[in-house]
């Protein structure tokens, strides 16, 4: 149920400004495929949750619809229906030194670098995958810095001469999240079993987040298996997404978390507009719905995951 229009902070104004450098949007997001229009407008701020949860994965620093909002501005707009707290992700070392910027500036942040796996294969190509690691490295030294991601292996945009390099970033990500004690952030499209294989292979870190994730109930129970937490994004509520469901149907409590991605994967009835922090809201009011759980119970099992995964925000 919506209860207010658009928070502030999303409306448009007559002359949209650009806000720069103070943890505002940098990036502008892609046009769609195809050359199709896109509704610009973000949706309506939903009904507060009862008790504050956690978007495990947005970016801050990608501009979209008709509007330019500041990072504090849109931690404002999420903690105002009950989404606390997020964190900031890097998918390059630009967006990266972002992310630093950004949790050093509210405490509501917390936050995760990494070269994205599509990425990758182009900066080895360039000569500049080791250059750029090693300042991601160097960025995960930061005491808000609590993850490694995104990375993982990309089979959907990334085609099979990339793949190789794609694998050895990723194992790279690996170990610096084993060795610095982080978390480590996937992201696995098309590509499940050899994301798993590597995992297998390698002695992973303690704390693994599938992001955005997009398995079924089978990669569910090897979720549930290995201890490795799942974080179910606006894709749950839609009407394709059946396997989905089954996976959240099966997924062990203890290791479900909640995000945006924003500003992709809206939740439904929103899909293809702007997505933002305050729109988890939706997502988790429908797992709610779903799994037939009681709404304050699910807000407060995804605070201590998400706690248990990156440590305390405050």
């Amino acid at each position: 149920m919506c209860t207010s229009s658009i928070p502030v902070q999303y409306r448009p104004v007559e002359t949209p400004v650009e806000t720069s450098a103070e943890g505002s949007s940098s990036r502008s997001r892609a046009p769609e495929a195809g050359g199709r229009s896109r509704k610009l407008d973000y949706p309506p701020a939903p009904e507060p949750l009862p008790f504050p949860v956690m978007d495990n994965h947005t970016h801050l620093d990608f501009r979209d619809g008709q509007v330019a909002v500041s990072a504090t501005d849109a931690m404002d707009a999420a903690e105002a229906v009950g989404v606390g707290f997020a964190v900031q992700v890097g998918t390059d070392v630009e967006s990266s030194r972002f992310t630093v910027d950004a949790v050093n500036r509210d405490s509501r942040l917390l936050g995760a670098v990494a070269i994205h796996p599509n990425e990758a294969p182009v900066l080895a190509e360039a000569g500049t995958l080791e250059d750029a690691l090693a300042e991601i490295e160097h960025l995960a030294e930061h005491p808000r810095i609590r993850a490694i991601g995104e990375t993982g292996l990309d089979y959907f945009r990334t085609g099979e001469d990339g793949r190789e390099r794609q694998e050895y970033s990723f194992r790279r990500h690996l170990d610096i999240a084993r060795r610095l004690d982080l978390a480590l952030q996937i992201h696995d499209r098309d590509a499940h079993d050899d994301v798993v294989k590597v995992l297998r292979s390698e002695e992973p870190p303690a704390r693994v987040v599938f992001h955005c994730f997009s398995g079924d109930a089978d990669l569910a129970r090897i979720c549930n298996d290995n201890g490795w937490f799942m974080s179910f994004s606006g894709t749950v509520t839609f009407k394709n997404s059946r396997g989905l469901r089954e996976a959240l149907d099966v997924a062990d409590p203890s290791l479900i978390l909640t995000e945006t991605d924003a500003p992709f994967l809206t939740p439904h009835p929103f899909r293809g507009q702007p997505n933002a922090s305050y729109a988890v809201a939706y997502t988790v009011r429908f797992m709610a719905d779903h799994l037939g759980t009681d709404l304050e119970e699910l807000c407060r099992t995804i605070n201590a995951n998400s706690r248990r995964a990156y440590g305390e925000w405050e």
